[in-house]
Parts: structure tokens; C-alpha cells; sequence
């Protein structure tokens, strides 16, 4: 048996820090000595000394046999895995390199329409052809569920010589679906289900949260422990299990889009985290969930606001089953505002959300929240519904001229060619007024929380330039395109 409370990275990374010697190594700042003054006067001297290289004492990321792969073991058995990586480069390299490891070109993946952009990524990569399903959506709170077991047994029967099923648990509102029984339609057809669970790391340490995605029988899960537990941002992990999973190529493709310098501190904030959680984990998530429920119990009681909740059982549909209560969804459109610009306001009052969109406002709640951050949410929240509704300082909008497309009119099922043909075919550059019915040649995203409008390989339909101009005017932001402007798109030259 392990012993969680080993920290095998620290350890070795405290030796290497202490050890007196001449460094003729990467990096140029040799163990702080070169840094800025302004850098060290930001955030002191200390950590620089830990921003070491693949040292002997401290392993190598891509071959780990001393420090870097104890650490991995460790956290194999905390998150409940058969085998787990450590990864530098966020949960997309992790998503970039379960697709690669799946699927070769043209092969087929079924995936949600609302997936990641780091998963056109993949495909792009890849050369794989997508398979999409639409998510339920329900288009009077303005967002989407996950997709269900139905329709996922249908695309497979429709292409029953996929590669893998790749899905999103749980969704940036922490709705969770049938994970279960899209694992046992997957597996009945001898694939692996992969699971973007960037926003679930938590989910194996308490009871009273969603069940985690390898306990619902995922082959392959990819997890941000920056997002909701105590890693620095970009610490990710990758966990496997079972047999439908090729080990030596997932190896290969991570070391296709992994760092060959990564971070030691991110790699010991990754060791510290699944210590944390291993040892205390179900404490701190327990304390988690008390401030939530007082969020969500107080937040209740405000006029104009609603929280989403886990729906009665007898509403619950595949694509809604469950719901981490540490996400909390406010939908503020009785208000007569839009969620961007209650985010804006709120800012100014000093309360900063996960993300907005036209009617939904999302906040995370972690194990580094405390009670003074729940009050002030609170108050930040009574003090929004109090805002005169005639202000000159925000444009407010009413309700019924909120955007009401439904899922199926904004996302285009067009897909006229792969993304990765598309991504190296001849482009050009046109206003946006003359791309509708052309053939996209970049990713348009909204961000947060990233998930693309318009990608590669897709026809542009009015509804979603109207979407996304509509988003644009209300306060969103447009990412992953050249132009974020929006005035001008790439297409592909015909």
C-alpha cells in the first residue's frame, strides 16, 4: 500500500534546491540569480530556485523512473486509476493526445457539438472526422445539458466503426449526464470512452458530489487540477484504465504535445495537490460544500434571481442527472441585464465570476474560498437587483430581446470537409458579410468557457453569425479567431 502522505516531487525538488554547486544548466536565470528585480520583488526569490530542469535527481517527464513516476503512482491510486501522467501543458494537451492515441486519419469520433476547442485541436492534429451530437439545451435558461445515452447508442449505429466517444463531464455549469450508461453503450460496441473531465478533479474525494468519471467506467479521463483543486494553473492530469487504451501510443502522443522543458514547479504543485486531497480531501470538500449550500441557500432568497438545482428525480433526463453543487449557476435575466454585464458590475463591486453569458452568470466555489468571499458575493448580488432599472451607465436589455436561437439553428451540422483538411487548405480572408455559406477555416469561440460557434471544415449559417454578432454587442468576447474584432472571417478559397 502507498503512502499518501509521501510527496515524492517536493522531496526531490527540495534536495536539488539545497545541493551546492556551479549550475551550467538551463534555465538562463540559474536558480533566480538572473531574474528581474521586478519579478522577485512580485513574487519573491524562492520559487525561482525550484524553476529547475529535468535534473537527474528529478526525472525525466516523457521516461520517469525516480521522483516523477512515484508521484504518478500516487496519484493513480488517490484519483482512483490504473495508470496516470502528469501533464505540463493543461488538460489540452491531455485532450490533444487521448484523440491522437484513439484515432488516425479519417477515422471517425462521435463527440458533443459543445466540446472544447482544445478537441478540434485534436482533430486537426489527428486528421480524424468528427461524428457530432447536439447536447440537450434548454433554450429558456440558455444552456446546454451533456449528450444522452440514446443519442450517443444512435451515432453508433449510424457509424458503427468509430474509433472512440469522447464527451464533456461535466459541463462548465457542472451538469453532469448518464456518464454510466454511455460508458456501457461504448464499451458494448468495443471502444473507448474518453472523458474531457476538466472541471471534475474533485469529484473522487467526496460523496456528495458527482460520480467521478473512471468509477462510471471512462477508459481515459482528462482532469485540470488547477481548476478546482490546489495545482497551479496549467497542472493537469491524465488517468487511464482497462485495456482499450494503447499505453505505448498515448505515450508517443503525449510527448507530441508536451513541453521537453516542463515546469518543476508545476509538476510539485501537482504532487502537493493530490497529497492534499488524498489525505484531507473529503474534509476540505465537505467545508466546500457547506459554503456552497449557504451560497446557494441565500442566493435562492433574492428577488429576480434563480439558481440552478439538480432537477426531481422524475425531470431527471439523461442529459441532467446531476449536478456539482460547488458550481454555481445565477440566472440573472428577470433583472433586465444580460450576464456580461451584471459581470461588469459586479467586478466593480469587487465579486469576480467563472464566466458569463447572455442570461447565466457561473461561479466556482473551491477549497480556497472562504466564508468573506460567500458574503460578499451575496451582497454583490442583493446590491445588482437594487441597480434602478433607468441608469446611464449600463445598457440594460430587456428579457424578451435576450438571444433565443435554439442550439440546433446557432451550431452547424454542416461539416463539408475534416477540420484538419481545412486548417492547411488554401484561406482567405473575407468580411464577415460575405462568409455566410462558405466553408470556415478557423475556430470562433466564446470564451469563456471556449467552446466553438464556427470551425474548420464547417458551412457558416446566418443564425450563427447572428449569434455571435449578437454576443459580441452584449459584452461577450470572441477568441480563436484572427480577427476578434469579428468584422472579417477566414475562409476556405474557393
Amino acid at each position: 500500500m502507498l503512502n499518501q502522505n509521501q510527496t515524492p516531487l517536493i522531496d526531490a525538488l527540495k534536495v536539488s534546491i539545497s545541493r551546492a554547486h556551479a549550475p551550467f544548466y538551463t534555465p538562463g536565470h540559474k536558480r533566480g540569480a538572473g531574474i528581474s528585480p521586478i519579478l522577485t520583488d512580485l513574487l519573491g526569490k524562492e520559487v525561482f530556485r525550484a524553476d529547475l530542469t529535468e535534473l537527474a535527481e528529478l526525472d525525466h517527464l516523457f521516461t520517469p523512473e525516480s521522483a516523477i513516476l512515484a508521484a504518478q503512482e500516487l496519484a493513480a491510486v488517490a484519483f482512483g486509476a490504473e495508470k496516470t501522467w502528469f501533464l505540463v501543458n493543461g488538460s489540452t494537451c491531455g485532450i490533444e493526445a487521448a484523440i491522437l492515441a484513439t484515432c488516425g486519419m479519417n477515422d471517425k469520433i462521435i463527440l458533443p457539438r459543445n466540446v472544447h476547442s482544445s478537441v478540434i485541436s485534436g482533430l486537426i492534429l489527428s486528421g480524424a472526422i468528427p461524428t457530432f451530437i447536439n447536447p440537450e439545451y434548454d433554450q429558456d435558461l440558455d444552456f446546454a445539458h451533456s449528450i444522452t445515452p440514446e443519442a450517443v447508442k444512435t451515432a453508433l449505429a449510424k457509424s458503427p466503426d468509430a474509433k472512440a466517444v469522447l464527451t464533456v463531464y461535466p459541463t462548465y455549469d457542472g451538469i453532469c449526464g448518464d456518464l454510466s450508461a454511455i460508458a456501457q453503450i461504448t464499451h458494448q460496441n468495443h471502444i473507448p470512452l474518453i472523458v474531457d473531465e476538466a472541471h471534475g478533479a474533485h469529484f473522487a474525494f467526496h460523496p456528495h458530489l458527482p460520480t467521478s468519471a473512471l468509477t462510471a467506467g471512462a477508459d481515459l479521463t482528462i482532469q485540470s487540477i488547477h481548476k478546482t483543486l490546489g495545482a497551479m494553473t496549467q497542472a493537469s492530469m491524465l488517468h487511464i484504465q482497462g485495456n482499450r487504451i494503447d499505453i505505448d501510443r498515448l505515450n508517443k502522443s503525449l510527448q507530441l504535445v508536451q513541453s521537453t522543458s516542463p515546469s518543476f514547479v508545476l509538476l510539485a504543485s501537482l504532487d502537493a495537490a493530490r497529497q492534499q486531497m488524498a489525505i484531507n480531501g473529503e474534509l476540505l470538500m465537505s467545508q466546500t460544500l457547506q459554503l456552497a449550500e449557504a451560497a446557494r441557500s441565500k442566493i435562492s432568497q433574492i428577488p429576480g434571481l434563480s439558481v440552478l438545482d439538480i432537477p426531481p428525480t422524475l425531470l431527471k433526463k439523461g442529459g441532467f442527472v446531476d449536478l456539482d453543487q460547488t458550481r454555481l449557476t445565477i440566472n440573472i435575466s428577470e433583472l433586465g441585464l444580460t450576464g456580461f454585464e451584471a459581470e461588469e458590475i459586479l467586478n466593480e463591486m469587487g465579486v469576480t465570476s467563472e464566466f458569463s453569458s447572455l442570461q447565466n452568470m457561473t461561479f466556482i466555489i473551491s477549497l480556497g474560498n472562504m466564508w468573506t468571499d460567500i458574503d460578499a458575493l451575496v451582497q454583490g448580488l442583493e446590491n445588482l437587483t437594487r441597480i434602478p432599472q433607468l441608469t446611464s451607465q449600463y445598457k440594460l436589455c430587456r428579457y424578451s430581446k435576450l438571444c433565443r436561437y435554439s442550439n440546433d439553428a446557432i451550431i452547424s451540422h454542416n461539416m463539408c470537409i475534416s477540420p484538419r483538411e481545412a486548417f492547411f487548405a488554401n484561406s482567405e480572408i473575407l468580411p464577415l458579410e460575405k462568409t455566410e455559406e462558405r466553408i470556415c477555416a478557423e475556430i470562433v469561440c466564446l470564451y469563456p468557457p471556449g467552446i466553438p460557434v464556427l470551425m474548420p471544415g464547417e458551412i457558416i449559417t446566418k443564425s450563427a453569425l447572428e449569434y455571435l454578432l449578437q454576443i459580441q454587442s452584449l459584452g461577450g468576447f470572441i477568441t480563436g479567431c484572427l480577427d476578434t474584432s469579428l468584422r472579417s472571417v477566414k475562409v476556405i478559397k474557393t
